[in-house]
């Protein structure tokens, strides 16, 4: 009798061993699946006169997808460019204005050489050469005062069309932000936003996220932390219960400087340890994976 008792518990000793072992499987660190996400916004304030994103589009980074009305933008830059067509006419051509005065100048200079020859000959007087000279002394005094009118003028227009072109290119700006794009390559995960309704600035339009670079938010113990290191290749397991779960290649590519409590959510390798430190693991996505998912990695030795 106390044989079969013997007998019996070493049975259950071994029953019990099995069960376990039918258990959760043994993973280094657990954690769950994230992906970049993207929450889009509206960077003008106006109708929204299209979005054409649903839950699940695939889109191209730069690609457009929505359009916030344009029109008073538009008029508006139109008159700031014949704002700038009106400025940049009323430029004054500096040589064509002071041709004239240049004119003058020349035949007083040459009349002063024929005076200065008459003179050496006897045939003219000292007296008009010294009229000659304050004409051109006159004269030059004119071309000085005239210069600097006209390049005040034109330094005065330049910085008007300065003015004006800052104020076409805020206006193209603004315009080129009425047009709605996805800042990355994704997956549409929500849409907050429909045609027809008034968007202001800083909106939520859409949420998109890159499903194909995924990561896996895991959780290492401080006796771990030392064989963990940036660049470490690791394998990734996504766990779909039932004991059925599929292998990745993954790459660590961020640690946290801090620890924090153990998740309630997530098991360690030791049980006991309440402090842990998180870690993003980045997997390439075939298509099984899922934001959320529970996953687990173990270390390569």
């Amino acid at each position: 009798m106390e044989r079969m008792t013997k007998i019996g518990m070493v049975g259950v000793a071994l029953i019990m061993l099995a069960a376990c072992g039918k258990g959760i499987p043994s993973y280094d660190a657990t954690g769950t699946f994230e992906a970049t996400e993207v929450i889009v916004s509206a960077e003008a304030a106006g109708k929204l006169l299209r979005l054409e994103v649903e839950e699940g589009t695939r889109l191209k980074a730069g690609e457009e997808i929505g359009l916030v009305d344009t029109v008073q933008l538009y008029l508006k830059k139109l008159q700031l460019e014949a704002s700038m067509k009106s400025v940049e006419s009323q430029r004054p051509d500096l040589a064509k204005q002071i041709a004239a005065t240049k004119q003058q100048i020349a035949t007083a200079e040459r009349e002063k050489r024929r005076i200065e020859n008459l003179l050496k000959a006897g045939a003219a007087n000292q007296k008009q050469l010294d009229d000659i000279h304050s004409e051109i002394a006159v004269l030059q005094k004119q071309l000085t005062a005239q210069t600097s009118s006209l390049q005040n003028n034109v330094q005065s227009l330049t910085d008007q069309g300065t003015s004006v072109a800052i104020q076409v290119a805020q206006v193209a700006d603004q315009l080129a932000k009425c047009h709605i794009s996805s800042p990355i390559n994704g997956t549409v995960l929500a849409r907050y936003a429909e045609a027809g309704e008034l968007a202001s600035v800083g909106k939520p339009l859409f949420k998109i996220a890159d499903v194909e670079q995924m990561y896996l938010r895991a959780y290492i113990t401080s006796a771990q932390l030392a064989e963990v290191k940036l660049g470490d290749k690791v394998t990734v397991f996504a766990d779909y219960g039932d004991e059925i779960r599929k292998e990745y290649a993954g790459v660590v590519t961020w640690i946290s400087s801090r620890s924090e409590f153990t998740p309630k959510t997530i098991q360690t390798k030791d049980e006991r340890a309440n402090l842990v430190y998180a870690i993003k693991v980045l997997v390439k996505n075939d298509g099984g994976l899922k934001i959320g998912m529970y996953g687990g990695m173990n270390l390569q030795k």
